[in-house]
């Protein structure tokens, strides 16, 4: 089992470990070259962590601790500026683009809380997929039958392989339609996506400026919740591991029928049955309902979407001088928005003004919804990069239940819920806008009854 943030901070307290000792332990599987690290991160800032370890433990000696973080390895996706670099975003087309001034709010916000920043994270290029596929540096495998070489989900995909493999404690990515929950789920971590204004952009390449939000991946719920408090900038004083699960007793919980328990493979229905059988054992009153907006999702998206109108309107230069250094599969999804007119896009904020309305008035009665993160369990590299069409049908199977809490503007956390010793399974906890903190705690609920 992966080491939490908080047994670690523990241990850093108590003197059984040092945070030098941490750093040099991720540097060490990042650099292995018979691991991953090579496609796990774009950049290693082997330099920079070691005097940030150093100077964390000179603090701690004197006393003094910033947060729950200080000292702890942490990732960040290429996605975020950092002072002085070219935030390439997982694509080769912005070499030789300005520098960024300053850091993104996030990476000043981890800093400020003295985490150990290990480097910047591979990624799906321009954050556009949910497969974890990448031309330019590399795909990382996947930890789970690292063998047959399985996708790590995306777009945060070294994000998620980083944490699983020990070379951070915790990884922030971004998640636009999944991309914090997917890996995590393949990867059989926990990965939160908050409500998208708890944490600042600024700083951060957008995808599509009404669906991004910046979440973590990292062992358990309540790592993600301390995570989440530190990106978001709460007191970091409140910032506490003894955070209270919800009672699972008398918890009301909404399976939706429809779309989001289609074309589950057997892993999946197994794990996701066998999860709501213990939660009902344990007294929470489980009801499948219908949400038929849901299936009206794919004809509101159907001219794209905000993601490709979105997309295109920031690319679209880019594209017009660089486009051929684009990969293939993420550029034709943002020429879907190059049709889309002023009145579509009208159009679909209204549509979805009224989808999101109805779909909170179907779950009010709930503390939450659950589904499964991913359908299916990881496929192979090769399989999915074996044709287009299967490339964008296997991209959309695993993005269509995470991208339905996205399109609601809600928060969602996925839990591992698999049996020990098979391929990962995600559990994914939803709620509506603003319902960050009773989500964290359910999931930590859930989270503890499925490990008992």
């Amino acid at each position: 089992m992966l080491s939490t943030l908080h047994d670690t901070a523990t241990a850093l307290q108590q003197g059984r470990l040092s945070a030098v000792e941490l750093t040099e332990a991720a540097l060490a599987r990042a650099a292995d070259p018979a691991g991953e690290g090579a496609r796990v991160f774009t950049r290693v800032y082997a330099e920079q962590a070691r005097a940030a370890a150093q100077a964390s433990d000179t603090l701690r000696a004197a006393g003094l601790s910033r947060s729950p973080i200080d000292g702890l390895p942490i990732s960040i996706k290429d996605l975020f500026d950092v002072a002085g670099e070219t935030t390439l975003a997982g694509s080769v087309a912005l070499q030789g683009a300005p520098a960024a001034e300053e850091n993104a709010v996030v990476v000043q916000r981890l800093l400020a809380a003295g985490a150990v920043i290990i480097g910047r994270t591979n990624m799906v290029e321009f954050a556009y997929s949910g497969l974890g596929i990448n031309p330019h540096y590399g795909t990382p495998r996947n930890p789970w039958d690292r063998a047959s070489g399985r996708i790590p989900g995306g777009s945060s995909s070294g994000a998620g392989v980083s944490v699983a493999d020990g070379m951070a404690l915790g990884a922030i990515g971004s998640d636009t339609g999944g991309s914090v929950r997917i890996p995590a789920a393949l990867c059989g971590l926990a990965g939160f996506k908050p409500s998208a204004w708890r944490v600042s952009m600024a700083g951060v390449l957008p995808l599509s400026a009404n669906l991004d939000s910046i979440g973590p991946l990292a062992p358990t719920v309540r790592c993600c919740a301390t995570l989440d408090a530190i990106l978001a900038g709460d007191d970091i004083d409140s910032v506490s591991p003894s955070w209270q699960p919800a009672a699972v007793r008398g918890l009301r919980l909404a399976v939706p029928t429809t779309l989001a328990l289609d074309g589950m493979d057997a892993s999946v229905t197994a794990a996701f049955s066998a999860a709501i059988s213990r939660l009902s054992a344990a007294g929470a009153l489980v009801d499948e309902i219908e949400i038929p907006e849901f299936a009206q999702l794919a004809a509101i998206n159907a001219k794209g979407g905000f993601t490709a109108a979105e997309a295109w309107a920031w690319h679209r230069d880019l594209i017009a001088t660089a486009g051929d250094r684009y990969d293939p599969r993420v550029v034709s999804r943002m020429r879907r928005g190059e049709g889309m007119s002023a009145a579509d896009y009208l159009d679909l904020l209204d549509a979805r003004e009224a989808w999101v309305a109805a779909v909170d008035h179907r779950i009010a009665g709930y503390d939450a919804l659950m589904m499964p993160t991913v359908p299916i369990t990881a496929p192979t590299i090769a399989e999915v990069t074996a044709s287009d069409e299967v490339y964008y049908a296997t991209n959309g199977l695993i993005l269509r239940n995470p991208t339905l809490i996205n399109f609601l503007d809600g928060c969602a956390v996925s839990v591992p819920c698999q049996p020990a010793d098979t391929a990962p399974v995600g559990l994914m906890i939803a709620g509506s806008n603003g319902a960050d903190a009773r989500v964290l705690s359910i999931g930590m609920a859930i989270e503890d009854l499925l490990r008992a």
